[in-house]
Order: structure tokens, then C-alpha cells, then sequence
């Protein structure tokens, strides 16, 4: 009897696997964040335009801002960084960077500098995470990804993969404006 009921037991399992894993109505972008109504972690990181300079996000209490994490390594942040340009100049909210170095190496802080210089930059600030210890606090799965963070310094929404006007318009900017924000 058991060598019936086992496989077909096994079967029943991935079928219901496969039924909630590929669900075609499932938003990949929805990984839920336990951050998410909870205050922002706090960092501290040396800027990436001036390595003497601090990058801290308890410079932003009582305002909207957007923090976006990038890396020179990423492919995805080449692919929203025009997006990033653009919608830094509506001047809606601050975007502050923080670039996740993979790399620990001397050079690193010097390819996102150049990174910056030749394709433009989108950031109010930008932080050198060299360590990668902050986007591990931020609960960052991988690059790109961006949040809001309300006046009382709380993460009211993340998005993971590159920004696109859309998203801009359909999840952001609504956010902001709820926030206390006007778009």
C-alpha cells in the first residue's frame, strides 16, 4: 500500500507547488520586506564622490526620500539608471544611493565614481557601502532595489528590479503624496 501512496502523496505535493510557485497573477516584485512599516536602519557610510565626506540617512528625519541600492556590477542598475536620471530631475524627493561593492578592492570606490561622471548622477547623496554590511541591514536580496521612507523615517514600500517610469508613477508617486509628499 505504501509504495502507492507515497508516490502518489509525492505527486499531490508538486502539483500543488507548482500550482502556487508559477501562478502567472504572482507580482515577482512583491517579496515581502520585514522593514516595511518599521523605521529605516540607520547608516553611516563615507560618500562616493568625496571619501572624506559621511553619507547618513539621520540627515533625512522629517522628510520623503527614496534610497536606491546599485552596484557597478549589476547589469539591472545600468538598465534603470536613465529612468534614475530622469526622475531625479522632476525634483519630487531626494534619491540617495548607496553602491554595494562586491568587489572589497581599492578600485571600487573609483569605478562608481567614473560610473557617475560618464553616465550621470541621479543621487541627492550617494553612499559607499564597501562592506556590503548596510544593504544586508536595508534586507537587500540583490541590486537594484529601491525604497521609500516616509517623514518619521519609516519604510512605507520597497521595489526590487529596475526602476521604470511606471513603477515610478504607479507605486511611488502615490506613496509620496500619501506621505505628505505632492508629486
Amino acid at each position: 500500500m505504501w509504495k502507492f501512496l507515497l508516490p502518489f502523496a509525492a505527486f499531490v505535493a508538486l502539483v500543488v507547488l507548482f500550482v502556487f510557485g508559477l501562478n502567472p497573477h504572482r507580482d515577482i516584485h512583491a517579496l515581502p520586506s520585514p522593514l516595511i512599516g518599521k523605521p529605516a536602519p540607520e547608516f553611516a557610510l563615507s560618500d562616493v564622490i568625496d571619501p572624506a565626506g559621511v553619507v547618513s540617512n539621520s540627515t533625512l528625519k522629517g522628510q520623503v526620500y527614496v534610497l536606491n541600492v546599485w552596484g557597478t556590477w549589476c547589469a539591472e542598475c545600468r538598465v534603470e539608471h536613465e529612468t534614475l536620471l530622469a526622475i531625479s530631475q522632476q525634483h519630487v524627493v531626494p534619491i540617495i544611493g548607496i553602491d554595494w561593492s562586491i568587489d572589497h578592492g581599492p578600485g571600487e570606490r573609483d569605478k562608481a565614481k567614473q560610473w557617475l561622471e560618464r553616465l550621470g548622477n541621479p543621487y541627492a547623496q550617494v553612499a559607499f557601502d564597501k562592506e556590503g554590511r548596510t544593504v544586508i541591514d536595508w534586507g537587500v536580496y540583490a541590486a537594484p532595489e529601491t525604497f521609500l521612507i516616509d517623514r518619521d523615517g519609516k519604510v512605507i514600500y520597497k521595489f526590487i528590479s529596475p526602476m521604470t517610469q511606471e513603477v515610478w508613477e504607479k507605486e511611488f508617486l502615490p506613496r509620496i503624496a500619501a506621505a505628505g509628499k505632492g508629486a
